[in-house]
């Protein structure tokens, strides 16, 4: 979760160059648009000649940040109207663009210091294109794998890629497979569902209903989601290495002294005592990753990113390097244990704000996932096993959270849940 907040978060610029997406694309796009409305079924989409079940589109879910400082006003428009993620209540349409216009000027500013944008577009496009890049080689069957990238709140947005797949030759009347990777390992209905709430919105406008006046037409996408993953070995492994490295850092004489404070985004206590999983998920990655430490360290999980006066869900990771220091432990590390990439969280919060302003030598943050290899390597483990597996997402997808009335939601659940009878075709 990104923005929800102050945008407290800061560290060090993510300065590495990466290739682009676009380098590891296998499928040309097709001649001439889909028209909507247009109920010709077009032949089936290109396979590759070392591929049965190919080619499949793999497609990165996360709520993005803008690129460049002109950005930031549409971003906090789109990301203050979603009551997914910030329920405002009934004047929700009135009261989040007020306040996506108060708070433009600040964030503004923060992602200036940060050097003019978030990188998570970057990181996310590279993830993806190295991921894909792995499975053609180790999930031939499914190959060739196309990298995209859908963001719930900036560029490129949902319908941009929605529109990308029809463009590329998937979907509207020429089927092929589709898999919905979200990128927040320990799902949340204001991160994952959000996100796949408005996939679902995009499928429906552009091959369901309301464009053919079929529920399931002929030759539409056929879509699988892998919902999440909060204690996969590789997202351990990759998050305990550069916990290590940060370890590393300190004299051997206070290293194991070191207390270790992985750091969540926070949710309004509303969306907790509904039934939401997000914090028990956060958890559970938490303590896998303490087990591959040995334990050894003492630890706890806290929360950032708290915004506007209703009760949140803390200990506030602010709060607590305050109190800590405060009784005299200097030494800390910060781990964003719920973000896969640096962006306004990491880089301007925790780096600028807690621990510029703690002012102590011994308070660090880990390095985010970012292009780390080892990281890039889960994501394909985690999304051939998901192809190989012929499941429409887990079954834990599918059980709403017990104050849930929301009809979307069920809907949505309904709708990605009984894909699975189209999968067979390409499971393994």
């Amino acid at each position: 979760m990104a923005l929800c907040t102050p945008l407290t978060n800061a560290c060090k610029r993510a300065t590495a160059s990466v290739p682009s997406a676009s380098a590891t694309s296998v499928l040309k796009p097709c001649s001439s648009r889909w028209r909507r409305g247009n109920a010709t079924v077009a032949p089936p989409v290109t396979q590759d000649a070392t591929s049965s079940k190919g080619p499949t589109a793999m497609v990165f879910m996360n709520m993005g940040g803008p690129s460049t400082t002109d950005e930031v006003g549409d971003f906090l428009s789109r990301l203050f109207a979603d009551a997914d993620l910030i329920p405002l209540g009934r004047l929700q349409s009135y009261v989040g663009p007020l306040i996506a216009r108060r708070r433009t000027p600040k964030i503004q500013k923060q992602y200036a210091e940060i050097g003019g944008g978030s990188p998570i577009r970057k990181w996310s496009e590279y993830q993806a294109a190295q991921m894909c890049m792995i499975l053609d080689k180790t999930s031939p069957e499914t190959a060739p794998h196309k990298p995209y990238v859908a963001f719930r709140y900036a560029d490129p947005l949902t319908e941009e890629m929605y529109g990308k797949l029809i463009e590329d030759g998937f979907g509207a009347g020429k089927g092929g497979r589709a898999v919905a990777f979200t990128q927040y390992p320990q799902y949340s209905c204001s991160t994952t569902g959000s996100s796949l709430n408005e996939l679902w919105k995009w499928r429906n406008r552009l091959e369901g209903k309301r464009a053919t006046g079929e529920v399931d037409p002929e030759g539409s996408i056929k879509w699988s989601v892998i919902d999440r993953w909060p204690i996969h070995s590789g997202l351990v492994e990759a998050s305990a290495q550069n916990i290590e490295k940060t370890l590393a850092t300190y004299p051997k004489g206070r290293r194991d002294n070191v207390v270790l404070l992985f750091s969540a985004h926070s949710l309004p206590m509303s969306v907790v005592n509904r039934g939401d999983p997000y914090p028990a998920e956060v958890a559970a990655t938490v303590y896998a990753v303490m087990q591959r430490l040995g334990m050894k360290h003492q630890y706890r999980l806290v929360w950032q990113s708290q915004v506007g006066p209703q009760p949140w869900l803390g200990a506030q990771t602010s709060d607590t390097v305050e109190s800590l220091i405060k009784k005299g432990q200097t030494d800390l590390i910060l781990i964003p244990i719920a973000f896969t990439s640096d962006h306004i969280e990491t880089l301007y919060e925790l780096d600028k704000e807690i621990i510029g302003e703690a002012e102590q030598e011994g308070v660090r943050r880990v390095e985010s996932l970012n292009g780390n290899p080892v990281f890039i390597k889960a994501l394909a483990d985690i999304a051939k096993a998901h192809l190989q597996s012929g499941s429409a997402c887990s079954p834990q997808m599918t059980l709403r959270c017990p104050g849930c009335v929301s009809e979307r939601c069920l809907a949505q659940k309904e709708f990605f849940a009984g894909q699975a009878k189209h999968l067979s075709a390409f499971s393994q």
